[in-house]
């Protein structure tokens, strides 16, 4: 994320689905025909912190046409106006390739995210790996890493489409010492400092929230006229070293 990410990752702290430290993923596709809880835990009934006005509820996931929708609504729940979606595995998940085949909404003060992270719910330093739609400006995407809570490794990167114009795949290879984005299978970005590459295994999430407040980073708020979706067609993780799982992934190169 940007620096504004210890704030969103402290309000993380006590709400992600719990995971025993041993409890480490293989690899796997997930087509979304249906939504499999024994992989995913929705987040429901609380906020990452003060600078999100939508609370996240599990009444915004819904399957549809296949794919995943997180849904972001006008809807007044405890004392905030909008409703928002968020969901993350329940297991973690260490090197190997990371794909997740969406497509984004539009709108000002919005993010959507395709994201690792793990950290204090687990007792274990953050880290965390970032593709973040700033979706005032849905031709570029964010990316960024977090090591032992220390950032500041973002960087914008143009798409050749805007992403909420129609599906694309957003990939990232993650070895020891090297991290590889990609963007329907193009090399966007490559760190390879290893003190920015982060060692532990990590959950994955995707989320459609909002702000008033984090205006420099995401824009004014601007509500939207309807309620609008994050889309996820497809989400693969492939442990490193193993076969790929599928026509086309970064895994088979």
């Amino acid at each position: 994320m940007n620096r504004f990410l210890p704030i969103i990752a402290c309000s993380i702290v006590g709400f992600s689905a719990p995971a025993k430290s041993s409890d480490i993923g293989g690899s796997f596709v997930d087509h979304f025909d249906q939504f499999d809880s024994k992989r995913w835990y929705i987040s429901d009934g609380w906020t990452n912190g003060a600078h999100q006005n939508c609370m996240w509820s599990k009444h915004q996931i819904k399957m549809q046409d296949g794919a995943v929708h997180l849904g972001f609504s006008e809807q007044k729940i405890k004392d905030l106006e909008y409703a928002c979606a968020e969901i993350q595995t329940r297991q973690k998940f260490g090197y190997g390739t990371y794909e997740a085949r969406l497509k984004t909404p539009t709108g000002s003060g919005l993010n959507a995210a395709f994201f690792t992270y793990i950290g204090y719910p687990s007792k274990e330093p953050h880290d965390e790996i970032d593709f973040e739609f700033l979706l005032k400006d849905t031709r570029e995407v964010q990316l960024n890493s977090y090591v032992n809570g220390v950032g500041g490794n973002e960087k914008m990167v143009p798409l050749l489409e805007k992403s909420n114009h129609a599906f694309s795949d957003y990939a990232f290879t993650w070895e020891p010492k090297r991290l590889r984005f990609y963007v329907n299978g193009k090399l966007m970005h490559t760190i390879d400092d290893p003190s920015k590459v982060p060692d532990q295994p990590s959950k994955i999430f995707f989320s459609l929230w909002s702000t008033g407040t984090l205006t420099d980073w995401l824009g004014p708020f601007q509500p939207p006229s309807s309620p609008i979706f994050f889309e996820i067609q497809r989400l693969a993780y492939t442990k490193l070293g193993e076969a790929c799982q599928f026509e086309d992934s970064l895994a088979c190169q």
